[in-house]
């Protein structure tokens, strides 16, 4: 290699560890207490009214750097303790459907655990967003209204935050998820502008005449819960759909956004496909199973002698559950009764009917799902997608489907006692309980299957990595909903720092012209008055002289008047 070769090379690795070394300290710089004495901080406020409860996130950032194509720095707010400034409250806002009047009554202890934590002085141009999901939205939309309502009248006479009627809503699925996508990505630094080391994809905006951006690679998130599944991730290229039905299913997922302060810009233009699934998380789907099982196994009673799983002595091999483990089903008054078979080729086979494919769909449920390119993508899978690999398996983190498929095997194929005494030995994660060990071998098929039937993911695919937290953090939808909320508010500093910075000569002429003007018309106002003075001295003195005169005459024509 030649010395400009090495000096490059050593230039490169030297940024590189610029960049791990600012992107450090910028995580270490986000857990510290937040400098409420700092006049320049800016605030902002969420509150997520959920199913179950509500919590209020608050968040900080300082002012803006001055490039147009650079998001908010924003962070949550700690503490003098170094805790988030978070709180939650138990039941969730969809319980006063039928008191809508006691909404901003329930609100009242978190919006005053917000105040009580961002600076009085900063309490006005504090935006404050009351963000409503799954719960209200099960709601008759005259119930969501007159909570809404109740909101937007009430909270502002107790709280003098900058909140608006918009900034109350019933957001849907396809907003939370791709508020989801926007938090994630913005704590990985991806709307970050991209180095020469980074993984980049090429993007078609639907601006006409605009050539494509190389920018950062985003990573896509996929989350299964117990319910429901969510998928996220960016479509960089231009859709094109084979029928007029298929755009239609394809416009009700896709989202297209601009992130960045100016629409004139587009670098931060982003199109991303955002779908849930509900009935597809792992204790759903474990129940639809059973429901399917029971049914089956009595519909063919009724036409066999034999009463496989309608006793202990005979019961049902469920492939899904671990060898030897005893399990029931009860469903009105009726008992089926399993034994694990510990078969996980078999369990895959018995579950993926479950994901509704139909009519060669490339999605669970035969939703329309938009092409990933496999070659140049990312993926992050969180809650149940890193259950199944490390709270028994432990192989969380890198996705490996062939390390995967024997670790589920194995474990589907241990007698139920050997797994218990492990547990009992505390070789699980902390998490893992006997409902764990009980359904690890349906749920790890069925992530498996979800993953590479459903979504069609390659099974030598190795950019997908699953999480519980990001940089040591959980990440929220609602960082992602303030970062888009507040997208525009740079716009507003740079516009000012613009006319600040093009405007400084004429504006000191315009003072100094202005100070001189102003001296001017002083002595012209000072000069008149002397004059007008001068001239009143005048006068007085051409009437004192005439009244002089005239009494002198009076004073003679008296005299020659007299005997």
């Amino acid at each position: 290699m030649s010395l400009d070769g090495e000096v490059a090379a050593l230039t490169c690795r030297d940024c590189t560890q610029s960049a791990f070394h600012n992107q450090y300290l910028s995580i270490a710089e986000s857990m510290e207490a937040t400098d409420v004495l700092n006049h320049a901080l800016n605030y902002g406020i969420v509150v997520d009214c959920g199913s179950s409860g509500s919590r209020v996130f608050v968040y900080y950032w300082p002012p803006h750097n001055g490039n147009p194509h650079t998001l908010l720095d924003i962070r949550q707010m700690r503490d003098h303790n170094h805790k988030p400034v978070v709180k939650k409250i138990k039941p969730g806002i969809s319980t006063l459907a039928k008191t809508p009047t006691q909404a901003s009554d329930y609100l009242r202890p978190l919006l005053s655990f917000a105040a009580a934590h961002v600076p009085s002085n900063k309490h006005k141009e504090t935006p404050l967003y009351i963000l409503c999901t799954a719960g209200m939205r099960l709601l008759p939309e005259s119930q969501q209204a007159a909570i809404l309502e109740d909101l937007v009248t009430d909270v502002p006479l107790e709280f003098d935050f900058l909140f608006s009627r918009s900034h109350a809503e019933v957001i849907s699925g396809k907003q939370e998820g791709v508020y989801a996508w926007i938090g994630i990505n913005f704590v990985l630094g991806r709307f970050d502008h991209a180095e020469d080391e980074d993984a980049t994809v090429e993007v078609t905006t639907g601006s006409q005449n605009q050539q494509p951006i190389s920018r950062r690679r985003t990573v896509g998130i996929m989350d299964m819960g117990g319910a429901s599944l969510q998928i996220a991730y960016e479509v960089p290229s231009a859709i094109t759909f084979t029928s007029t039905q298929q755009e239609e299913a394809g416009k009700s997922v896709l989202a297209e956004f601009n992130l960045g302060c100016d629409v004139e810009h587009t670098q931060h233009v982003y199109r991303v496909y955002v779908t849930t699934f509900l009935g597809f998380g792992g204790n759903m789907a474990r129940q639809r199973y059973e429901d399917q099982l029971f049914n089956n196994t009595l519909s063919k009673n009724r036409l066999l002698t034999t009463q496989a799983g309608m006793s202990e002595d005979k019961p049902y091999l469920d492939p899904c559950l671990p060898l030897g483990l005893s399990d029931t089903v009860v469903r009105d008054n009726h008992t089926l009764y399993l034994r694990g078979q510990g078969d996980w080729t078999q369990c895959q086979d018995a579950v993926r009917p479950f994901l509704g494919l139909h009519n060669g769909t490339m999605s669970p449920g035969g939703v329309y799902q938009a092409p990933i390119n496999f070659s140049n993508s990312e993926f992050y899978g969180f809650s149940e997608f890193y259950y199944c690999m490390e709270d028994v398996l432990r192989i969380g983190g890198q996705y490996d489907s062939d390390k995967y498929s024997r670790a589920a095997m194995d474990y589907c194929s241990t007698k139920w006692s050997t797994l218990k005494q492990r547990l009992d030995s505390k070789l699980f994660s902390e998490q893992a309980d006997i409902s764990r060990l009980k359904y690890q071998c349906f749920k790890s098929a069925w992530m498996f299957e979800v993953l590479h039937s459903g979504f069609r993911f390659p099974t030598n695919y190795r950019s997908l990595k699953t999480a519980q937290l990001v940089y040591d953090k959980e990440v929220q939808w609602t960082l992602g909903a303030i970062l888009f909320k507040t997208r525009f508010l740079p716009l507003r500093d740079l516009q000012q720092e613009t006319l600040r910075q093009s405007h400084p000569s004429w504006l000191r002429s315009s003072f100094v012209y202005n100070h001189h003007l102003f001296s001017l018309c002083i002595l012209v106002v000072v000069l008149a008055i002397l004059l007008y003075i001068l001239r009143l001295r005048r006068i007085h003195q051409r009437e004192q002289r005439q009244a002089e005169a005239l009494n002198l005459l009076w004073a003679e024509e008296g005299e020659a008047l007299l005997p």
